[in-house]
């Protein structure tokens, strides 16, 4: 007798193929008929006028401790998540050493959030074990992250790294790759990342093709500098003969909005010389991150103390607010071209929650200082704890690079969703289709459920899953393609998505429309290519 059969649904399989008429048998937490089904089951559901699609896979986001915090994961499964990518940026909570312990959770924690339990890893491999013996709700899967190696290997120090250091970070890359990791992720935007060399990475990423390992990148500019570093990270890769994938690919600033077509073509002349390049893209114009991204990279030498020290040096703070003031060609000043009035507020603690959901401009206006002054003082009183939602995209770009057959869709929502998160972490998935598909039919439904089930199960190779094929593991999400619906806006995101009736994870039933059945079905997911 079969576990389970949903009948009646419209299956959208994953492949990119035309829908059609069916019922899916579920057995021991695998797809094991789909078509017409008679007979007797421990549990039926009946999906009439509904999608059935595999679960939606998030293929790049910041839950590294949220998962572990919140192992029920309701924010995702609500909108038809059943596994998460974190890891990405080169941010991540391993490798962990007490010598490096509190530069890392300073690092980390505005992407990333805090706990307020111990974390009990020190490698990579141990990080993993935690996920693995965790009772979650949903799939993850990780990168080893290399500011976090970086970190553990050397600090903040802005100098290329020895020998020696390159050799210890290559062996706790190779440790977590053994453990299960999928690749290894770089964020050249932030420091330390953006102190380390082309040719560094180039060696690091020699690791990589041992255990088929993907390498991820926020590459180091997205506004001037946009084209460059799309270079700069295919050079990379094909020096070292691994996969690339780009992440949340965008054209930041006014004077930058359209490069995007230029970026994707720089990536179609990579793949014609047989190299294997992709990117993945959110469907806002807005983007998320930590306020001290705003800053100009030598601030942040030497980690958080460090930067904190510099902004209560007033000649310092004076040459900050020049530099800021002026455009710059050794990093993206993205905040000259785009304002202050596009940079909000998303989390600060309780005795500045009263500035959530204010710009800086706003905040400097009420506060009778210049902008950069006010973004100086907000990040002591904070102790560089400050999370921000940054305005500075098209919506144009947005929408080509959703219909770039290379890219697939992920949310890119931090681990921090107090005060008020960029909506994307309530609301990115059922946005696609709504938006996307229904309303400015971008993409077909079709397409639109391969970007996010089928393509990112391929590019992370994360096994049998993703495809509503017998064999397959029974991640599924069954909703209603006419109400689907994002309900979380820039000023109240905390909102769960409409449209939604099942999600099945495993085999397990997990959510009943908006209620959760505190099944904890998840896994952790280690690379096909390494496990």
């Amino acid at each position: 007798m079969l576990d389970l059969v949903i009948r009646n649904g419209r299956i959208v399989d994953g492949t990119g193929n035309p829908w059609f008429f069916g019922d899916i048998g579920i057995k021991d937490g695998q797809i094991v008929n789909v078509g017409r089904i008679e007979g007797e089951s421990v549990q039926s559901l009946d999906a009439a006028g509904q999608v059935i699609s595999p679960g939606f896979i998030d293929g790049h986001c910041h839950s590294d401790l949220l998962i572990l915090d919140q192992p029920d994961s309701l924010f995702k499964l609500q909108q038809g998540v059943t596994t998460e990518v974190v890891g990405n940026c080169g941010l991540a909570p391993a490798p962990f050493f007490p010598q490096q312990a509190e530069a890392l959770k300073s690092y980390v924690q505005p992407v990333l959030g805090s706990t307020s339990w111990a974390w009990s890893w020190e490698t990579v491999g141990q990080y993993i074990q935690r996920l693995a013996a965790s009772q979650i709700a949903e799939n993850v899967a990780t990168y080893v992250a290399h500011g976090a190696l970086r970190i553990a290997v050397m600090g903040f120090a802005n100098r290329p790294a020895t020998s020696g250091e390159i050799d210890t970070m290559k062996h706790l890359l190779e440790e977590g790759m053994q453990a299960g990791a999928i690749g290894l992720s770089i964020g050249l935007l932030y420091a330390p990342g953006s102190y380390t060399s082309r040719q560094e990475l180039a060696e690091l990423c020699r690791v990589l093709p041992k255990y088929d390992g993907l390498l991820s990148t926020h590459i180091r500019g997205e506004g001037n500098n946009l084209i460059a570093s799309i270079k700069e990270v295919i050079w990379i890769a094909e020096q070292s003969g691994v996969s690339l994938h780009i992440s949340h690919l965008k054209a930041a600033g006014r004077a930058n909005w359209g490069k995007v077509v230029e970026a994707m073509e720089l990536i179609e002349q990579a793949r014609s010389r047989g190299m294997d390049v992709t990117c993945d893209v959110y469907p806002y114009s807005a983007g998320s991150t930590s306020l001290t991204t705003i800053l100009p990279p030598w601030v942040l030498e030497g980690g958080i103390e460090a930067t904190l020290q510099r902004l209560e040096d007033l000649k310092l703070r004076q040459q900050i607010v020049n530099e800021l003031r002026e455009e710059q060609q050794e990093w993206d000043n993205l905040v000259l071209s785009t304002g202050w009035d596009q940079v909000y507020v998303s989390a600060a603690s309780a005795k500045n929650q009263h500035l959530e959901g204010k710009h800086i401009l706003q905040i400097s206006q009420d506060n009778s200082q210049a902008p950069e002054e006010t973004m100086m003082d907000l990040l002591l009183d904070e102790q560089g704890q400050v999370s921000i939602v940054y305005f500075h995209m098209a919506e144009t770009d947005v929408k080509d690079v959703i219909q770039y057959d290379k890219s697939l869709v992920a949310s890119d929502s931090l681990g921090c969703v107090t005060g008020k998160p960029h909506p994307r972490s309530y609301g990115t998935f059922p946005r696609l289709f709504a938006k996307y598909v229904r309303e400015e039919k971008v993409l077909s439904l079709e397409q639109a459920v391969r970007k996010v089930t089928s393509f990112p199960v391929q590019r992370f190779k994360l096994g049998r899953r993703g495809l509503i094929v017998p064999g397959y593991a029974a991640d599924l999400t069954i909703f209603d393609p006419h109400t689907i619906n994002d309900k979380a806006t820039y000023q109240d995101p905390v909102q769960h998505a409409e449209g939604f009736s099942y999600l099945i994870v495993n085999g397990v039933i997990t959510m009943d429309h908006h209620r959760h059945t505190d099944a904890r079905a998840g896994s952790f997911l280690a690379c096909c290519g390494n496990s």
